[in-house]
């Protein structure tokens, strides 16, 4: 249901949860710290209810959590990606920079392709995207792996880089119940989302699609029906 302006989708009767992208690399994050060491730390940007979602990628077995929490206006790649990169910086500026800054490949509602790519280039990183598969190794480099129709491209980087991960490079544990009841007590980092200002794009309204109609015809019942369907069908060229 659109809300009177058309601009927005009323949602106050809809669940949220991570976009199977996001979740596979949570995944991902987490199942290197264990072969690795180190420590994880989820971010997303929304309202304050996108916490919820944070508390879930910290059952998963997640660090750290940061919020850049906005008023309910969405913004764009531009702004969404600036954001980030803005708290990254900050969050990096001590003695433990990160080593690898892992993205969903693309987002589950605009599917634009952006955010990580736009990221990696405002830090100056190299950026490897829509990856299945990924190996650190204790030399600093990587090693990933992306699914092409002739087969598999291998890309060999030194570290730290940037990954957008596609669902399928793993399957994401369920968090146990000890996981979510300490999710609970967490500590989120909060930080206050830029205004949007005037860069980017503008979404200036929804538009509902017209409803495709269908029409159903009841050829018939039984074996009564056959010699009805098979006449329709010679019509059709079918038999």
């Amino acid at each position: 249901m659109l809300a009177e302006d058309a601009r927005e989708i009323i949602t106050r009767n809809l669940g949220f949860a991570i976009s199977p992208h996001e979740e596979c690399a949570v995944e991902a994050a987490v199942q290197l710290v264990e072969q690795h060491g180190g420590t994880t730390t989820v971010l997303t940007m929304g309202e304050p209810a996108a916490v919820d979602q944070l508390r879930f990628a910290i059952s998963m077995g997640v660090d750290e959590a940061i919020l850049i929490e906005t008023d309910g206006v969405d913004r764009d790649a531009a702004a969404t990606s600036a954001a980030i990169v803005d708290t990254i910086r900050v969050e990096q500026s001590g003695d433990a920079p990160f080593d690898v800054l892992l993205f969903g490949n693309e987002s589950a509602d605009a599917g634009n392709y952006q955010v990580g790519l736009r990221v990696a280039h405002a830090l100056n990183l190299p950026c490897v995207a829509g990856i299945k598969a990924l190996q650190i190794h204790a030399d600093g480099t990587a090693v990933a792996k992306r699914e092409v129709p002739e087969g598999w491209e291998v890309y060999e980087l030194v570290l730290p880089a940037v990954f957008t991960v596609k669902e399928g490079i793993n399957l994401p544990r369920y968090p146990l119940l000890r996981g979510r009841l300490a999710a609970k007590k967490k500590e989120i980092k909060i930080y206050p989302a830029p205004e949007r200002g005037d860069a980017g794009l503008e979404m200036m309204a929804f538009k509902n699609p017209p409803e495709t109609a269908s029409q159903v015809q009841i050829l018939g019942e039984g074996p009564s029906a056959a010699p009805v369907v098979a006449a329709l069908l010679q019509k059709l060229g079918v038999v």
